[in-house]
């Protein structure tokens, strides 16, 4: 018997990157909540813990690359459901750990296994949405980054706080990738191939694609050498470069701050939950303000460009704890950075949608991703020297100014065409 269609059921692919994400997140945030208790047993410093996510990010970032060629080659849902089954066995690996060595190994395995989720949710959304619906579909999924980031402290503290220990935290976080991957495959189809879809909505997400994803000959998957040939792809490549250290300062570094600031992380879990859901409304905020001014007759390149100078002007409030004391400036500036941060990075999720043929779309997100990456371990190794040897507060200055550099280059590589891909020569 064949089953009715399912109404707007684009909505429920984009809720199952959401949990992806979210799931992501909280694997990846587990170490970071824990990282005093974690450093106290081993008697390590920010440097040494800095190892451990250095480990991660390089993994992170040689796997977006990979997984972005991998996903635009066997698809989605084997990809997927391949990379999720592994960070999460790679994730419960970390209670295992006896000592640097081990934790940075599971950690470096975790990356791999993670780098698959932007190319993958990316490439989804070029797939599945309409462009005047790409910013919010963006924003759901990325917003689990947040959702992930504030709901891992009360789920590690409270393992934590029923075994005794951090090493079981790590299971139980891990498991829940186990449990998504059925509810994923059971839905997930290509639209060309999905047989709940609507012919209606069908006809809606083929009608605002920027170009035909069922022609081979108007979907290639375009070469390296074109890719790196095109301004654009420099464009996306750079301002992801340079912002998502300021995310993964907040996320990987929260903790530290705050014991270095005289609070304890376990008594401030306000400090978490705050800044994160802030970027979950920055996601939102983004995705939607682009849609808002697009059905208000903007272009596409000036409402995305917007919303990149507002986020990047934001997240200079990151230095503001340097100049003026106290728990809640510290936390205010927090949160109106990282909700910039996440109306930035949202519209950079969106460029590789708007920009190239959904055979790409998945290759251009991971090298962004790669590039992250790299710019992320530089921050991390400086973040460990800097604050050991001095304090957190110029990490905090240089945070603030360097997004406002990723603005520019937005604004002068990135040319986005109304109606089709731009020219690749």
């Amino acid at each position: 018997m064949t089953k009715p269609p399912i109404r707007g059921l684009r909505w429920y692919i984009g809720g199952l990157l959401f949990l992806s994400t979210v799931i992501n997140y909280i694997d990846r945030q587990t170490l970071s909540v824990l990282a005093p208790d974690i450093k106290h047993e081993f008697g390590w410093n920010n440097q040494t813990f800095a190892l451990l996510i250095i480990s991660f990010r390089i993994a992170y970032t040689l796997g977006q690359t990979a997984s972005g060629r991998f996903l635009d080659t066997i698809g989605v849902r084997k990809g997927l459901s391949f990379t999720v089954a592994f960070y999460s066995l790679s994730a419960m690996l970390a209670s295992t750990a006896s000592g640097l060595r081990s934790l940075c190994s599971f950690r470096f395995l975790l990356g791999a296994g993670e780098s698959a989720n932007w190319p993958a949710a990316t490439k989804t959304v070029a797939e599945w949405f309409p462009r005047s619906e790409s910013g919010w579909a963006v924003a759901l999924f990325d917003s689990g980054s947040s959702i992930g980031s504030a709901v891992a402290p009360f789920l590690a503290y409270g393992v934590y706080r029923v075994s005794g220990g951090w090493r079981p935290a790590f299971l139980v976080t891990g498991a829940l990738g186990l449990l998504w991957i059925p509810v994923f495959r059971s839905l997930y189809r290509k639209p060309e191939d999905h047989p709940r879809l609507s012919a209606e909505e069908r006809a809606l997400i083929f009608g605002g694609r920027v170009i035909d994803a069922s022609s081979p000959e108007t979907n290639p998957r375009l070469p390296y050498s074109t890719l790196l040939r095109m301004p654009q792809t420099w464009g996306v490549v750079l301002s992801k470069t340079l912002t998502d250290p300021v995310w993964f300062f907040v996320t990987d570094w929260l903790a530290i701050l705050l014991v270095a600031k005289g609070y304890s992380p376990k008594d401030s879990l306000i400090a978490f939950w705050i800044p994160f859901l802030a970027a979950d409304v920055g996601n939102f905020a983004g995705g939607g303000g682009s849609s808002f001014l697009i059905r208000r007759g903007w272009t596409v390149d000036r409402s995305r460009k917007a919303v990149c100078i507002a986020g990047a002007l934001g997240m200079a409030m990151l230095a503001l704890p340097v100049f003026v004391n106290g728990f809640a400036v510290l936390v205010s500036s927090l949160a109106v950075s990282t909700l910039s941060y996440a109306a930035f990075s949202t519209m950079v999720l969106t460029l590789p949608a708007d920009i190239y043929p959904p055979g790409s779309v998945a290759t251009v997100s991971g090298m962004s991703g790669t590039g992250a990456g790299i710019g992320s371990i530089a921050a991390t190794y400086l973040t460990g020297v800097v604050s050991d040897r001095y304090s957190f507060g110029p990490i905090l200055v240089v945070a603030s100014i360097i997004p406002l550099l990723a603005a520019m280059i937005v604004l002068k590589l990135i040319r986005i065409q109304e109606r089709s891909r731009p020219a690749l020569d």
